[in-house]
Parts: C-alpha cells; structure tokens; sequence
C-alpha cells in the first residue's frame, strides 16, 4: 500500500472523507461547514482517493485541505462491486493502515452529509475504551433493536448490534491491532456471493457488535421515517442515506433549506457546475406527507426510548 500527499500532516488527528470527483463539492462543503464550528481546530481536513485525480479550488485553499491518493496495491480484488462502481468504495477500510504514521485519531465522514452543528475536537477525543471503533447504530434498529440485519440472515450469524458505516470515529492503533483491513477482506472475499452493499456489511460481520455506540446526533439517517423528527432534535450530522440526494431532490422530498445550502456553495466554489435546482417542498396534503406523518405518529414512542439512551451528544455506549 503507498500514500501520496499533497503535504505532510499537522496534526494526531484527522477527519477524513474518501470520494470521487463527482461527490467532491459535498465533502468540502461538510469540510467548510466543520471548519466555521471549530475556528481553531487542531485536526487535518483529508480527501481520499483512488486513482481518480483531485484538485481543490484556490477560493477554498484556507480550509488547507490535505489530498492523500492511496494505491490499495489491490487489497480489495475479489470483493463483490456493484455496476460502474470500483474498489474505491471499500478505501475506507484502509485509512487506519495507510496513515497510521500519521494519526492516531480519524474521524471518517462520508460526502452525502450535512453538518449543523456539534463539538468535533471533543468527539474526536472520546474514550471509545477497548473498542476499535465509535459508530452510530443503523437506523433499521433506531425502533427495533433487536432487529436481525439482512446481511447477518444472509451469513448464517445471529443479531447483534448493526452500525451505520457514515461516520466512524476510528481508534487506529487498536484497529490495526485487531487486524480489522485482513479480516474484512478475507470474509469478503471467501463469502463474496453472500454480500449486500460494501464495507458497512464486512465491518459490521466481522466485528458483530464489538464497537463503541455514539450518539445519533452525530449520524441522523435522513429516512422518511424520521424526517420530521431530525426538525425537533437539530442534530449535528444529517446523512442522506439512500439515492435519494438534495442536490437531485426533483420532486421536493426534502427541505429546500439543504439544496439552497448547497447550491451557493457549488455557484461559488464550482461555478462550471450546474446550478441544483431548489423545490419548494412537499405540500402539507401530499400522500409522502401524510404517509410520513402516519410513521412518526405510531413510532414515537420506541424511537424516544432509543434517543432516550443517549443523555448527551458525548455519551458513548461501549
């Protein structure tokens, strides 16, 4: 594996995206977004990438993002992809090996996020005891938590606690204790024909619930059964799971405030972009509305005791 950067690190500590081209802008608007939090932060911005080279516009040269291209050496052949994808969808299960020279802290953040508020040096800095990773549980378990996720059927292995891989604080000496890069790419390899999606399911597999439990206020799974309920409680992080993005948001499913946000980000930084078209929202008497209102009615309750759990945004579960 080889590391190529556009300079050297300053700092222990990094939060990091892995991205191409095409998902850029969104990972240095989460990246501007941070930085306006943490005025004098002591941590790197890092874009990862494969082969695909990066540049960063010289408007936003302050943020002093670093570029880091990592050669995997093809690490990852063998492991299922899905059309017009490639391997770099798994990069993220080598940062703590690539850079371990480097940091002894990384904070991961996929691009497809929008980022409100929050104490990022303090998440950074929490106890995640012995356990390699801090994660934020899967929103198919935010309800029912006992729920037994599709991959582990799949598997053969019981349920157990199941990970949203969006944003991992990652401890990289104990990581890389645990040998957690081999042992992902061995199962995913040996049970290639069994896999569904990438990483989030090798991780969560191999590790069968041996992670730190964080707060969904720093990884709120933007579904459209807790749409309405990320307005009451402003988390820190929403995340856009799913294909459904704001900056292709056509029929108003989400908040026009994101895909404003975004689009005078773009018209500044990346004025060869097209412009993102910006909806009006749903109308109070849309079927989605109504069918999102019927979902938030009936599982208010059992999603309050999973928030429940999580006193502060710091509290770690381990």
């Amino acid at each position: 594996m080889t590391v190529q950067a556009s300079r050297p690190a300053r700092f222990r500590q990094a939060v990091i995206f892995c991205c191409n081209a095409g998902y850029l802008p969104y990972a240095l608007h989460a990246a501007d977004q941070i930085d306006r939090l943490t005025p004098d932060r002591a941590f790197d911005f890092c874009i990862c990438h494969g082969e695909e080279p990066l540049s960063i516009p010289e408007s936003l040269s302050a943020l002093d993002v670093r570029l880091i291209r990592i050669d995997t050496g093809g690490v990852f052949s063998g492991l299922r992809l899905d059309p017009r994808r490639t391997h770099d969808v798994y990069l993220r299960l080598a940062l703590p090996e690539a850079l371990a020279a480097d940091y002894d802290r990384i904070l991961y953040l996929d691009s497809d996020i929008f980022v409100q508020g929050g104490d990022f040096a303090a998440l950074l800095g929490l106890d995640l005891g012995a356990r390699p990773l801090g994660a934020i549980r899967d929103n198919i378990q935010w309800r029912t938590p006992t729920r037994r996720a599709e991959q582990f059927r799949r598997l053969g292995l019981p349920a157990a606690p199941y990970f949203n891989a969006g944003v991992l604080l990652m401890d990289v000496r104990r990581y890389n204790e645990m040998d957690l890069l081999r042992r992902c790419v061995d199962l995913g390899r040996r049970e290639a024909h069994r896999m569904i999606r990438h990483d989030q399911n090798l991780y969560n597999a191999v590790l069968q619930g041996d992670w730190a439990e964080l707060s969904p206020m720093w990884n709120w799974q933007y579904s459209w059964a807790a749409r309405l309920f990320e307005a009451m409680r402003y988390p820190h992080i929403v995340h856009f799971i799913g294909t459904l993005k704001p900056w292709a948001d056509r029929h108003g499913q989400y908040s026009p405030r994101f895909a404003r946000s975004f689009d005078a980000f773009i018209a500044r930084h990346f004025p060869e972009r097209p412009r993102i078209e910006i909806s009006r929202g749903l109308s109070p008497d849309a079927p989605m509305m109504r069918k999102m209102l019927v979902k938030h009615f009936l599982s208010g309750r059992s999603l309050a005791r999973y928030l429940d759990r999580f006193p502060t945004d710091m509290t770690v579960i381990r």
